[in-house]
């Protein structure tokens, strides 16, 4: 027997299942395939390493969505100013404050995890999704608008649109043969996460070195993430290290703003890479988040990306069943593809550009850099517009409505 879905999901991560909810009451049955469950969580558990800064678009819409509580029920962490600067001029810093443009924060930092947790628990409050974990697959057949999904465990499950939300390897984009522009960043980031002798802070950082930046991101309490973009093989030299060489490293390399650090509760690192799928979109199938597009995570723009794709998709398919016309259509799954293909785009080149700037020691490159963040700090309209373009509230944006 084979279970037919009107919308198949396969991935159930922050982007894959925030999709799902914003169909949840639509009339449309979907499934939300989900290789492995995240662990519940505790208050008492160390933070994640894996954090994400959502902006306030993001923010909004998970809050349409009716998730946004079940974040705020857990733990994150709001900040309301941004500074940049570089390492060998802090004349050159700027710095951005939500106040400046009547919002109390920028944003919040929130371990992956929870959101995905908190996603997954909304879920549960719609008849007509079924979310279905542990969902390895063995094979996926595509066939515009009566795809086949089977698991490992035999069963098979059949969608009108099926959906690829199952990472920058993402199976099913293989399974459609839509190929991939890509190449890896000669950077790999290491994630540490610590404790330190500040309390909360409502302040996320980076200071700019010739190898990378140095990131901090403000958790809850006296918890912090750092990001230490550097070489591959400086990178695997560092995480070599014994906790106390390691720790000694954070303290010679990262500036005084970090202060004391009492406790490393881990860390870790992952390979930076730039990807972008040549199609978002087949008859019968569409991609999202990571599985259509991956960016070099400089100004935390990742998961924020792969929210909108979410919340576009959801809206041209629920205008589309409105319409009386088909989910599968190409013409349909084009408007998604049209309005976020160009923005991710965007998106990737604006990364693209500070990557190239700003990992290096050229020092014509320097003195520009320094001038155009001196300029930025004393040019308010412009340092304003690039808040509200970080922010999610400049361009060409879903409307969010659910």
């Amino acid at each position: 027997m084979k279970t037919r879905y009107d919308v198949l999901i396969v991935g159930g991560g922050m982007v894959g299942s925030a999709l799902a909810c914003a169909l949840g009451d639509s009339g449309l049955s979907v499934a939300v395939l989900e290789r492995q469950l995240p662990a519940s969580f505790e208050h008492s558990q160390p933070h994640d390493l894996r954090v994400s800064a959502l902006s306030i678009a993001s923010e909004r819409f998970l809050q349409n969505i009716g998730a946004w509580g079940g974040i705020l029920d857990r733990r994150c962490c709001p900040y309301r100013r941004m500074k940049v600067w570089e390492q060998s001029s802090t004349a050159a810093a700027t710095e951005f404050d939500a106040a400046a443009i009547g919002h109390d924060h920028l944003g919040y930092i929130v371990e992956n995890r929870l959101i995905q947790l908190a996603l997954l628990d909304r879920l549960k409050a719609f008849e007509n999704i079924d979310l279905i974990s542990p969902a390895p697959t063995a094979r996926i057949d595509y066939v515009p608008g009566a795809t086949l999904v089977e698991l490992e465990d035999g069963r098979e499950l059949v969608g009108r649109l099926i959906v690829a939300a199952d990472g920058g390897d993402s199976r099913v984009r293989a399974a459609a043969g839509i190929g991939v522009t890509k190449w890896d960043y000669e950077q790999h980031a290491l994630v540490a996460g610590v404790t330190t002798a500040y309390g909360q802070q409502d302040i996320t950082w980076q200071q700019f070195t010739p190898t990378g930046p140095l990131a901090f991101l403000p958790l809850s309490g006296h918890n912090a993430s750092l990001v230490w973009y550097n070489t591959p093989n400086e990178v695997k030299r560092l995480l070599a290290l014994p906790e106390q060489q390691f720790l000694d490293r954070l303290h010679e390399t990262f500036p005084g703003e970090l202060g004391q650090i009492t406790e490393l509760q881990g860390r870790s690192s992952f390979p930076l890479r730039r990807q972008h799928a040549q199609q978002y979109c087949r008859e019968g199938l569409v991609l999202v988040g990571d599985a259509a597009h991956m960016i070099h995570p400089l100004a935390g723009q990742g998961v924020n990306i792969g929210l909108l794709d979410a919340a576009a998709l959801a809206e041209v398919l629920l205008e589309a069943q409105h319409s009386g016309l088909s989910i599968c259509d190409l013409k349909v799954l084009g408007r998604y593809e049209k309005q976020r293909r160009r923005h991710n785009l965007l998106m990737m080149q604006i990364m693209d550009g500070f990557y190239r700037v700003f990992s290096n020691d050229i020092g014509p490159l320097k003195l520009l850099r320094n001038a155009g963040l001196g300029l930025a700090g004393h040019l308010p309209p412009a340092r304003n517009r690039v808040m509200e373009f970080a922010m999610g509230l400049r361009g060409e944006l879903p409307q969010l409505a659910k």
